[in-house]
């Protein structure tokens, strides 16, 4: 797989926040070097965010998020300003456009961004059309304001995006380096992962968590024996000593955990997954309330896939099924998809969020701190699948913590 066929959810999000008019959508077409936003005089011209995948030389696969100006205004403004904020919980870094002394918007959304954990860049822009006294006062402004020293740069004319990209390197997230398998194998090991193949499979398709273990795993020098469930006994009979790790798919857990010989590692791709895209100890502690659920519990399933649902949805059908089953028929259960999520989850009892392969680490973050902040536990659909399979506390989490 090249670089232009990442995933937009494995790539760095970078977002591109400022005021109606800052020269923006130029910035975007600057670091991008192609025309990817429509650039205008007239304020307003960026309605809802423009998402360009590319890749920006030694940053590597990005996607670059030109926002709306959040001083929009009127109904319509009022919207492109939500979808702005939407924007910034999906951001790993981002670029806050000044073109002179900040205003009190400006240090706004620097602060919201800031508190939300997103490294920010300052980027006075437009410094062609200041005199070098201009540029400096400026300069100094924002430093004041924000404690950042901002990059000035130019997008008419190309000065100093070579030192803006050298900025977004210093300002990578902490979790670039995070491994899928963590530290549950190592170079040498055997891995035998068991595959779906059922409708949610299309023939001929391997869905993309399956592949993105497996280019891991052929990274990391393992061995990776790949199996269907019916075909997992003999998979383990064809190997002279028993795999280091196995890694099922979660609907699975029930079939496949008696088969596991004594001693081997136990996970699933949603349990990898939870680790790799979120909070893997929030998600574990949130599989708590599950203890707790009675028939008048209120419960949320939040997807990010917006496929429409089809037999045996692991989401819409198998775990309402094994949760009705557990705690009653009269249990509530909502369902979220895709970028849709509530705003007051104060009205559930337990959030139960997808594998989010489809997310990047950042918005998943977010969604966790969105439900801790308001009190309300989540989880993850393998984590509770091993709870309601009664083996959550022989599979395997992995190492992989939120720092």
């Amino acid at each position: 797989m090249s670089l232009n066929d990442t995933p937009r959810s494995e790539r760095l999000h970078i977002g591109i926040f400022g005021r109606r008019n800052s020269g923006k959508s130029s910035l975007v077409n600057a670091l991008t070097g192609q025309a990817a936003s429509i650039v205008s005089d007239v304020p307003g011209t960026t309605a809802d965010p423009v998402y360009k995948a590319m890749e920006i030389r030694g940053v590597g696969p990005a996607v670059l998020i030109d926002t709306a100006g959040f001083d929009d205004e009127g109904g319509l403004g009022a919207l492109r300003v939500a979808k702005t904020r939407e924007a910034a919980d999906k951001t790993d870094v981002a670029l806050m456009v000044f073109t002179g002394a900040p205003c009190a918007e400006e240090l706004e959304w620097t602060a919201l961004l800031k508190v939300k954990g997103v490294p920010v860049i300052a980027v006075l822009n437009k410094t062609d059309r200041m005199n070098g006294g201009e540029r400096e006062a400026a300069l100094r402004s924002v430093k004041a304001a924000t404690g950042l020293d901002a990059v000035p740069v130019s997008a008419a004319n190309g000065e100093g995006v070579a030192a803006l990209r050298e900025a977004l390197l210093t300002a990578l997230p902490e979790w670039e380096d995070l491994s899928i398998t963590g530290s549950l194998c190592r170079a040498g090991d055997t891995v035998v992962l068991v595959m779906p193949q059922d409708i949610q499979a299309p023939k001929g398709r391997l869905i993309l968590p399956q592949v993105q273990t497996i280019r891991e795993l052929l990274d990391k020098k393992c061995r990776a024996l790949c199996a269907t469930s019916d075909g997992f006994s003999a998979a383990l009979a064809s190997l002279k000593e028993p795999p280091a790790l196995v890694i099922v798919d979660s609907q699975t857990f029930a079939e496949i955990y008696p088969q596991v010989p004594p001693g081997v590692k136990l996970t699933s791709f949603s349990i990898l997954f939870a680790g790799y895209k979120g909070d893997i100890a929030a998600f574990a502690a949130g599989a708590r309330a599950l203890e707790k659920l009675t028939a008048r519990s209120r419960v949320l399933i939040a997807e990010a896939c917006t496929h429409v649902p089809l037999e045996e949805d692991i989401g819409r059908v198998k775990i309402p099924r094994l949760l009705r089953k557990r705690f009653g028929a009269e249990l509530t259960i909502d369902f979220a998809r895709g970028v849709d999520f509530p705003a007051d989850l104060g009205g559930y009892d337990l959030v139960i969020h997808c594998g989010a392969c489809m997310f990047n680490r950042r918005f998943v973050l977010a969604r966790i701190d969105e439900a801790c902040a308001q009190g309300v536990p989540i989880t993850n659909y393998g984590i509770a699948l091993a709870w309601l399979t009664g083996i959550l506390d022989k599979v395997s989490l992995g190492a992989e913590v939120r720092p």
